[in-house]
């Protein structure tokens, strides 16, 4: 076993996938510039200067152009890995992703296929309403698109390596304040959870999606949560399993496909479920799970579901505004003491 950051971890499964099949490759802003970070969150560092820029291929700042090459060398053949330098950013190549990644294959009967992932870093950190949303509910709704979200460096590798090797587009999250970012003068992102790394197996390892990760066992409570929001609830759990109240966290890891019968088994057993989620509250990706476990487990419920989510405003830039918008470990703890009160 080894010890990487979730950045490091996403670099090494974009370095095998690379070295595996030559068909895979890199498409950003600033992923290969001589000497340079690897894009704004050190991803690729490196991988030019091994590969060469036929295969780390920097691009104008033109989103929609990234995506439609993206998605034409996929209808060609090749496995592109795209990346926005933030997850806002993706809205300006909407169309790309929806109207021509997303249909591709239905439109012509299987006949084409658009192997290719879109990495997004998504989240609030510090910069203001146009570089701090989570855009996950917008690609959820959209049928053809499969979607991850990490919120470890093993599950990262995992999923990649998966979402490279899929015949299907993958838009692949990931939270700025997971990184773990380490370069000459780089502080911490303000927010960032302590332990940003997590140990990695030596040898090759895929994660399949559609399977939800059990990450903490629970008796009193369900809480599913994604990326950030996951280190904040076994945050959470860890404290309030010192006052006797037992939390079971469940992280999705990938939103579609969802793993609905590991989070309604979870409900059965508790028959109370909180879903924390950082994107604003209306039409949220929490809803959904609200919805699918009210259509198949309602009668196991003992008190009503409960969202813990982004206020509907968007994100502010003051830095104390933020954290009062954005869950907070103490949002999340009055839900579930509230929940485990009533009887």
């Amino acid at each position: 076993m080894k010890e990487l950051t979730v950045a490091e971890a996403l670099r090494e499964a974009l370095r095998e996938e690379m070295l595996r099949d030559p068909s895979v490759f890199l498409i950003g802003e600033d992923i290969g510039i001589k000497d340079g970070w690897g894009g704004p969150f050190g991803v690729t560092k490196g991988l030019a200067e091994e590969f060469g820029h036929e295969r780390v291929r920097d691009t104008p700042v033109s989103e929609s152009a990234i995506i439609g090459v993206a998605v034409g060398a996929a209808m060609m053949g090749m496995r592109p890995v795209a990346e926005v330098q933030y997850g806002d950013f993706i809205f300006c190549a909407m169309d790309q992703v929806i109207n021509q990644a997303a249909k591709m294959r239905y439109m012509s009967g299987g006949q084409v296929k658009v192997p290719m992932v879109v990495r997004v870093p998504t989240g609030a950190t510090k910069r203001g309403a146009q570089h701090s949303q989570s855009p996950d509910a917008f690609f959820t709704h959209v049928p053809g698109l499969k979607v991850a979200a990490p919120s470890t460096p093993y599950d990262a590798k995992g999923l990649l390596k998966t979402a490279i090797r899929d015949d299907n587009p993958v838009i692949f999250l990931e939270h700025k304040l997971l990184y773990g970012i380490s370069r000459p003068g780089y502080k911490p992102e303000a927010g960032a959870p302590p332990q940003v790394t997590g140990e990695i197996p030596e040898e090759e390892y895929l994660i399949p999606f559609g399977h939800a990760d059990v990450k903490r066992q629970g008796k009193d409570v369900t809480l599913v949560a994604k990326l950030l929001m996951t280190c904040r609830a076994l945050s959470v759990a860890a404290k309030l399993a010192d006052e006797g109240i037992s939390v079971e966290v469940i992280d999705p890891r990938t939103l579609i496909p969802f793993d609905r019968n590991t989070v309604i088994e979870s409900v059965k057993k508790t028959g109370r479920l909180i879903i924390v989620e950082e994107d604003n509250k209306t039409g949220g990706w929490g809803a959904e799970v609200a919805a699918v476990v009210a259509e198949e487990a309602l009668d196991y419920l003992e008190t009503p579901i409960r969202r813990v989510s982004a206020f509907d405003t968007p994100i502010p830039f003051a830095p104390p505004l933020e954290d009062f918008v954005i869950p907070s470990e103490d949002r999340i703890t009055e839900t579930i003491r509230e929940m485990t009160s009533v009887n």
